[in-house]
Formats: structure tokens, C-alpha cells, sequence
């Protein structure tokens, strides 16, 4: 049975770090590093929707997670995948909450979640600047070539966080993680 101090929830900002238990750091890393659904070349922690863990009591976790945005389909698969691996490692008691505030961005994704998009083919998003978002007129890199003469084909593509674009240079299509500032 897992047991750890007990933490009662309280609304908290979740763009400030919490110092998290043993116990609750070696769940989150697990919760984390279940894979995304639509994208299984990464996962949770590296796409940045695990926003926190925290053991409430004996046998006993809850899990915050931000959709990319609110009508994600894959939250509920990304739920039941989190629930699976803590029931796997002994918790009995799993909760996991959507939690739209703070809204998640691109910028949540980490840079091995962005490499790693790249190099499974999908471009990654683009950073935002100091000011806020990118202007719209920069290029997309294709992950195949790395030209940045590409053409948008369809603002939506496999997902509705995507884009399909064509490399203008290799003629090969990919898809472009948008931005979502």
C-alpha cells in the first residue's frame, strides 16, 4: 500500500513549483512518463499536461492534467493510461482532474518533447517571444529537409492541435504542432 503524509487539497497557483514528497516525485515521474495517446513518441511530462500529483492520504493520489485545449479527445484515454500505471504500482485510490487555469501552451512542451517531435516527423511548435506570441509571417522548418520554403495544405490535420504542410523543397507533407499561446 502506498502511504505518505498526507497533503489536503487547497487551490493553489500551479505556475509556481510545489516541493513534492519522495513518494509523490516517484508517482509523478511514473504518471509522466505514460505516453501521449495521439503522439506516443512522447510523453505526459514532455508534452507538459501533468500539471500535478499529490498523495492525500494512505492508498490515496490526485493527478492534475491540462488538455492541450478543452475539447481534447485524448484526455480521457491520458486519464485512464494514468490511472493504469498508479494502480500498477499499488495506489488503489486514483483521481485525476482536468484543470483548464492556467490554459496549457506550446511553450509547457520540453526541449527533448520538441526534438523528439522533429525527429518522429511532426514540426515542433515555435517558441513565443519575450513579448508574446510569434508573429504569423515566420517560416515552418520541415523535420525532414529542415527547408523553410513549406506551404500550409489544411490548418488542421491528424489532430485538431495540428497542421498539415508540404516541404516545398523535398515535396514531403508533415505536420506542424501549432502554436497555441
Amino acid at each position: 500500500m502506498v502511504t505518505d503524509r498526507a497533503t489536503p487539497h487547497e487551490p493553489r497557483d500551479l505556475t509556481e513549483p510545489r516541493d513534492l514528497t519522495p513518494l509523490e516525485e516517484r508517482l509523478r515521474a511514473l504518471a509522466g512518463s505514460v505516453p501521449d495517446p495521439e503522439l506516443p513518441v512522447i510523453t505526459l511530462d514532455e508534452l507538459g499536461v501533468l500539471r500535478d500529483l499529490r498523495v492525500t492520504g494512505p492508498g490515496r493520489v490526485e493527478v492534475d492534467l491540462t488538455p492541450t485545449y478543452t475539447g481534447c479527445p485524448a484526455v480521457e484515454a491520458m486519464s485512464a493510461d494514468i490511472e493504469r500505471v498508479l494502480h500498477g504500482e499499488g495506489v488503489p485510490d486514483v483521481e485525476v482532474r482536468t484543470v483548464l487555469s492556467p490554459a496549457w501552451t506550446t511553450d509547457a512542451i520540453s526541449a527533448e518533447g520538441k526534438r523528439k517531435l522533429a525527429e518522429f516527423g511532426v514540426a515542433p511548435p515555435r517558441p513565443s517571444g519575450p513579448d508574446g506570441p510569434i508573429p504569423v509571417q515566420l517560416a515552418i522548418r520541415c523535420p525532414h529537409c529542415g527547408s523553410t520554403d513549406t506551404t500550409l495544405l489544411s490548418r488542421f490535420s491528424s489532430t485538431a492541435c495540428k497542421a498539415l504542410r508540404r516541404c516545398d523543397a523535398c515535396r514531403e507533407p508533415f505536420d506542424h504542432f501549432k502554436e497555441l499561446l
